[in-house]
């Protein structure tokens, strides 16, 4: 009897302890698990903003149109399908969705992917199966970069597909990291000012080319992934190097995120606030016939104004002169 007496004597103490720290875990578990699912929710709505507030500030996408998303397997052209077909289904206009994908026959890309995704998804679309690959082998010396010709190679058949099916627009997946990159690509190495337009036809002069995500950040679009558990498709099949430079300005980017927060988005911002006669462009501002007429002029220059970073002056303070 005293035995039974001592077992449960002691058993009680470590269950009464065992139940409440379970209690507590559970609960712990529960609020994580509730904040996770109000910031993906955050960033489902965060991103259906700014991809509707692209669509709307350059007019992408007009009732009636068929939309062909230009889907690579990677996360941005994703995140681009997954948001189009949401805002499809809350627009006030109609339009269609079809998805392509080029298979390049690039070696160890997974066929089957793309099309049971696209199945189950319930949306339409075609793959396109062209041989790029073995063309820009045979074109491209060994060790060099094959990204430039093998994009020239897709570029084409995308256009041709795009009028096969009937597409009015061709949506691509580039973000504002993309964008903001080949503008310092091209300023850095190319002596030009000049970005990735969120809106341009194409340099056959047939189509009308699209990028929605042109105010999403990259960091936004890779959260997007794992939340949505996209079968992503590795973009380095073909063994190509990663472009160098690209890779470099994308470093240089980050790090000033880290370091400078907000500069980022200035220079972003900067690239839709464009004062062509505070350049250098003469083909964009007549210089060569700019005349003094007596007319005030808001975009007129302060000649010698301060440094646009400098501390402004503090008026109103008494100075004391010097004697002489």
């Amino acid at each position: 009897m005293s035995e039974a007496i001592m077992e449960v004597t002691t058993a009680t103490p470590a269950t009464a302890v065992e139940i409440p720290a379970n209690i507590e875990a559970q609960k712990l578990a529960r609020k994580k698990a509730e904040k996770i699912a109000l910031e993906n929710n955050k960033l489902h709505k965060r991103l259906c903003r700014l991809v509707g507030q692209a669509i709307g500030d350059f007019n992408m996408i007009e009732e009636g149109d068929k939309v062909m998303v230009c889907l690579s397997g990677g996360k941005d052209s994703y995140a681009l399908l997954d948001i189009l077909m949401t805002l499809r289904e809350r627009a006030p206009i109609h339009f269609d969705i079809v998805v392509v994908n080029l298979d390049q026959k690039q070696p160890n890309f997974p066929p089957e992917i793309l099309p049971a995704y696209l199945t189950e998804l319930g949306v339409a679309f075609h793959i396109e199966n062209q041989d790029t690959y073995s063309i820009v082998k045979r074109l491209i010396p060994e060790g060099k970069t094959t990204c430039s010709l093998c994009s020239r190679l897709r570029r084409g058949i995308l256009y041709r597909v795009a009028d096969e099916l009937g597409a009015t627009k061709i949506a691509l997946g580039h973000h504002r990291d993309d964008i903001l990159e080949t503008f310092f690509l091209n300023m850095f190495f190319g002596g030009k000012l000049k970005g990735m337009p969120a809106k341009l036809v194409s340099d056959d002069g047939k189509h009308m080319v699209i990028r929605p995500m042109a105010y999403v950040k990259e960091e936004d679009t890779e959260r997007y992934a794992e939340v949505k558990g996209f079968p992503i498709i590795p973009c380095d099949l073909c063994g190509s190097q990663e472009n160098l430079q690209r890779k470099q300005i994308k470093a240089m980017m980050r790090d000033w995120d880290k370091k400078f927060p907000g500069r980022v988005e200035s220079i972003f911002s900067a690239m839709s606030n464009v004062a062509p006669s505070h350049l250098m462009d003469g083909k964009l501002f007549g210089f060569t016939d700019l005349k003094a007429d007596g007319l005030a002029n808001p975009m007129g220059d302060i000649a010698f104004d301060e440094e646009p970073c400098s501390t402004p002056t503090t008026f109103g303070a008494t100075i004391p002169l010097q004697a002489v």
